[in-house]
Formats: structure tokens, sequence, C-alpha cells
């Protein structure tokens, strides 16, 4: 006591009589400071959690896609960037899909790209024809070359990437349609119906070959949404554009129509996929040695040629001096 009466009478000679009150008042502010992130971390109720999922439903992507009202900034120069003609329109529409861009206005964008970029490279091979002649005296050629060259190679860019994604992805699909042949094959024999196959087979082809996953993915939903299965896998064999997937929804259509069994067919094809890989992989591994033929030479022919001729044009050189002086 006799030291708290010390500690009230310092306080009281520095801050006053209502210094104890101050003091006080002081500490009780720290405590609610130190107390306010416990409170705040503190986890809610799961009850309240599910309370709140109840009353206000947050949409998903999907959802939001769907309730966007939003229109495209695109979509008012549509007569200008998409073909009128229906057959080129489908046909460019086609390219994309098997390539990956699957948007509504992918052929909107695609034509933009180019455009875009065709224009601003154009623009920029302008300003650099108008510095070199300021700077020079350039030729005609030239001249048109620095304008024309940026503009071709911008406008055809939007076009080779499209080419190359639609290769890769071709490449993916041809690679991975014989492991998803050997799981469809092992979910038939195991049981389940063709439809639950696929939808098994795109879940666990994710992981290692997205697109064709993907490409299963889209049957199984237009399966679950109504939509004909002959129809279904048709559609399939055109968005995968590889002539392995069109093999074996001939198949497939052809087990159906005649009533064989599918597990038979899906053997048998698979099988002969299988092989055909082993065949592609054997071409691959001939092709190699003609194709190393020609570094060999550039890299091997050279040295050995300065190794053995070398010594011998040295020593004519020597000689050929010597008798000159």
């Amino acid at each position: 006591m006799e030291f708290l009466n010390q500690i009230n009478t310092q306080i009281t000679d520095l801050l006053g009589p209502l210094g104890p009150l101050f003091v006080l008042g002081f500490v009780g502010v720290v405590l609610i400071l130190l107390t306010l992130p416990v409170m705040l971390k503190k986890e809610k109720d799961p009850l309240d959690k599910l309370r709140e999922a109840n009353r206000v439903s947050k949409p998903n992507k999907a959802d939001k896609l769907r309730m966007n009202d939003g229109h495209d900034k695109l979509e008012k120069y549509s007569n200008f960037l998409e073909p009128q003609d229906d057959e080129e329109y489908s046909a460019i529409r086609l390219k994309l899909i098997q390539a990956g861009y699957r948007s509504k206005n992918a052929v909107r964008m695609y034509h933009f790209a180019q455009f875009a970029l065709g224009s601003g490279l154009l623009l920029l091979g302008v300003a650099y024809a108008i510095y070199n002649s300021s700077t020079g005296d350039p030729t005609p050629q030239n001249t048109i070359l620095s304008i024309l060259l940026p503009g071709v190679v911008g406008y055809m860019a939007p076009k080779y990437w499209v080419n190359k994604r639609h290769g890769q992805r071709e490449e993916e699909i041809i690679n991975g349609f014989p492991d998803s042949l050997d799981m469809l094959l092992v979910c038939v024999e195991a049981g389940q119906s063709l439809d639950q196959s696929i939808v098994r087979v795109a879940v666990e082809l994710k992981a290692g070959h997205p697109a064709l996953a993907e490409e299963f993915d889209i049957v199984a939903h237009e399966m679950k949404a109504g939509k004909d299965r002959q129809q279904v896998l048709k559609d399939m064999s055109e968005r995968a554009g590889v002539d392995d997937v069109r093999s074996f929804v001939t198949v497939l259509v052809q087990s159906q129509k005649f009533g064989t069994s599918i597990a038979d067919a899906l053997r048998v094809y698979a099988e002969e996929m299988r092989d055909k890989r082993v065949m592609r992989a054997e071409e691959k591994a001939n092709t190699l040695p003609t194709k190393m033929t020609l570094a060999t030479m550039m890299l091997t022919v050279p040295p050995l040629l300065i190794i053995l001729i070398g010594p011998s044009v040295y020593g004519i050189y020597e000689t050929l001096q010597g008798a000159n002086f």
C-alpha cells in the first residue's frame, strides 16, 4: 500500500489532482487497442455464414457472364470487322475454335487485331520513312518497303499466332488421345455408361492434356443438356480438327447404329491408336539422322580440313615466302 501511495503522490504532483484519473483512462485506451485485433480476427459462427449465404447469393463467373448487361465496345463495328459471307464467317469461326478461342466475339477480335496491328505498324513505317528521308536520301524502293513491310507484318501477325496455336492444340490432342481411349475403355468395362465415362475422362485429363479434357467436358455438358449423342460427337470431331478424333467418332456412331459392343470397339481402336503413336515416334526417330547430317557436316568437316590441310598450306606459304626473298 505504501508503494501505491508513493506512485499516487508522484502522479498528483506531476498532473494535478486529476492525474490518477488521466492515467487510468490512458491505460484503458491502451487495453482496448490491444484487444481490437483479437476481436477482429474472431471467426464467424458457421450459422451466421449460412444465414449470410442464404440472404445474399453471390453469382459465380458463369452467372456474371450471363447477367452481364454491358455491351461489347466493338459490337457497333461488327459490319466492318466481321465477314458478311456466312461461309467465310463459319470458316474463320471454326479455325478460331480449333485454336482454342471459343468466345462469341472471337472473330471480331481477330479482325480487330489485324486492323489495329496493321494500321499501327503502317503508321510507324510512315514515321520511319519520313525520318529517314529527312536525315538522308533513301531510294523509292527502300521507302516503299519501310512503309509497307511493317504493315504487312502487323496484319499477318494475328493469323500466324492463330495458326501456331491451332498446331500446338492439334498436337496436344493427338498425343493425349490414345490415353483418353484407354481411360474410356477402363471406365466402360468397369460398368459405367459412355456418358459417365466421358465425364470421368474429362476430369482425369485436365492435368496432362487440358485441350482434350476441354473437348470431353464440352461433350459431357452437351449430353447432359439433352443434345443428340451422334451430333455431339460429330461437333467434337469438327472442333478438334484431328483425323484420329474423326475416326473415333465414326466408330462410336457406327457401333451405336448397329448395336455392337462399345467396349469391343474401344478396345480395338485404342490398340490401333497406341500402335499409331509408336509409329509416329519411330518415324521421328528415323528422320533424326537426316536432320543431323547438315549440322554434322558444318561442325565436323571444316575443323577436320583445317587440321589436315592447315599444316601443308602453312608450309607451302613459308616456302613461297623464302623463295621470294
